[in-house]
């Protein structure tokens, strides 16, 4: 039987997906990249804003509206909306058959092969938030957990992976959903990531990224004891980088409070660890950072990017900002426009505040309106666009280092590969070269999208193939 399975939301709903995938296709059910043909169709969901909540229910309306004559199709929704609306679902979607939360990610096999054998019982299994029996510790643990499977995946040359290092998140942040959807902050030992990270790098993994709601804080309440005051993120990120083999480290999503000193130290003595940085900013307002309760103020956020660029000469930044926060002013909204041009970020994620049910800032007064969220959203996103093509621009000329993950999603005839500090760069290539390190120039910028050619004519370098109809070995 074929499986659709569409994920979401963050790299951790992508990690969870993997794992889900998995563990479907060692009970003998084959991965499709096409509802149609699907017989189990499978949304992993995000809860962050209503626009991730709105697609994965038109999604699935879709799906089943086109597959009326296929009553044996099983429908699914797991994740992060399953865990915060539970059994109200089953009644919103009609033809939907399995509910299954984030708690209970090892349980969707048997879930689906349930459901297979018996179409209309319906099952939820969004689990109550607080039980932890079956967490990512216990999950993580099992064997293969990092075994991606993807639609377009070469299995055998897979050049990066994600690694769960802990789930849930204690901040509280007063828009956010992710301490309902995931729980409280809970860790895996390092010796077991450890593990992990050396079983993929056997595997041909290159590069690892660590996951975590708030990855920077990881340890902070099972493994709180330091080591000559290194925290237990910086003790894990050591004996990650002491992994033989591997090329590159990174994580997300980081707080800005988990930025302590030994952690800006560590990217100035950790090799394998990335110049780049993922450093949500969220507002450049400091009457908005309280409101949000974000624990940090404008001025300490612009001190602590100083020193990690002070840390890592030509270190890339990028952030999160929200715009249309309940009772964001004018003056409010003109001082985050400032503080990102101060910042001179890489790139942004901007994204219009999205009230969620059940936290304090949609029962906030002063709501904004989608049009004026909107009108805001826009300008930001020229400010931050003008930035991302003054740093591409500023490649050209350059000889960058590239870890090839295989095919361009915009053309499968070039292949694709992200530098050091997170830049895609496009190139024309073989298939031998992914999942390999080398160094290419930068001939070009779109703007967001660098493109490279071979700095050197060795054959066993980067061979051109631009005539070719595909990728050959």
């Amino acid at each position: 039987m074929k499986v659709y399975l569409k994920t979401y939301g963050c790299q951790m709903n992508e990690r969870d997906s993997e794992q889900v995938a998995r563990d479907l296709v060692a009970r003998g059910y084959e991965m499709t990249p096409r509802a149609e043909d699907a017989d189990v169709v499978l949304l992993n969901t995000c809860s962050v804003r209503d626009m991730a909540e709105q697609k994965a229910l038109g999604k699935m309306g879709m799906v089943g509206a086109r597959n009326r004559a296929r009553p044996e199709v099983v429908y699914g929704f797991l994740g992060c909306m399953a865990q915060a609306r539970g059994e109200s679902l089953l009644t919103q979607v009609p033809h939907l058959d399995l509910v299954v939360g984030t708690q209970k990610f090892h349980r969707v096999a048997d879930h689906v092969d349930a459901a297979v054998a018996a179409k209309r019982r319906r099952r939820v299994e969004s689990g109550a938030i607080d039980d932890l029996r079956f967490s990512v510790v216990d999950v993580a643990a099992e064997a293969g957990s990092q075994n991606t499977i993807r639609e377009h995946a070469l299995a055998a040359r897979q050049a990066t992976a994600f690694v769960s290092i802990m789930q849930g998140c204690n901040m509280h942040c007063t828009y956010c959903i992710v301490p309902r959807t995931r729980g409280a902050e809970r860790g895996r030992p390092i010796a077991d990531i450890v593990a992990e990270v050396r079983s993929l790098v056997e595997r041909g993994v290159k590069e690892v990224t660590l996951l975590g709601q708030i990855v920077n804080l990881y340890g902070r309440h099972e493994f709180s004891k330091t080591a000559d005051g290194r925290s237990p993120f910086v003790q894990l990120l050591e004996a990650v980088n002491a992994v033989d083999g591997l090329e590159r480290i990174r994580f997300t999503s980081p707080h800005p409070i988990g930025f302590r000193r030994d952690l800006v130290e560590s990217f100035g003595r950790l090799e394998k660890l990335c110049e780049h940085v993922h450093f949500p900013l969220q507002s450049g307002s400091n009457r908005i950072l309280k409101a949000m309760h974000r624990g940090y103020t404008v001025e300490g956020y612009l001190d602590l990017l100083a020193g990690l660029r002070r840390a890592r000469p030509g270190m890339a930044i990028t952030t999160d900002v929200i715009v249309g926060f309940p009772g964001e002013s004018a003056e409010d909204f003109a001082a985050t426009c400032a503080a990102v041009e101060t910042a001179n970020f890489d790139n942004a994620f901007v994204f219009r505040y999205s009230s969620r049910k059940e936290t304090p800032a949609a029962e906030m007064d002063a709501q904004i309106s989608e049009t004026l969220k909107d009108e805001r959203n826009q300008e930001l996103l020229d400010v931050v666009n003008r930035l991302a093509r003054r740093h591409s621009a500023a490649c050209v000329g350059r000889d960058l280092e590239i870890l090839c993950e295989g095919p361009s999603k915009t053309n499968p005839h070039r292949l694709s590969g992200r530098t050091r500090a997170n830049k895609i760069v496009v190139f024309e290539g073989r298939a031998r070269h992914i999942g390999e390190v080398f160094d290419l120039r930068i001939v070009h910028s779109s703007g967001f999208t660098l493109y490279g050619e071979a700095t050197t004519t060795d054959d066993d370098a980067i061979a051109t193939v631009a005539s070719a109809p595909a990728l050959t070995a």
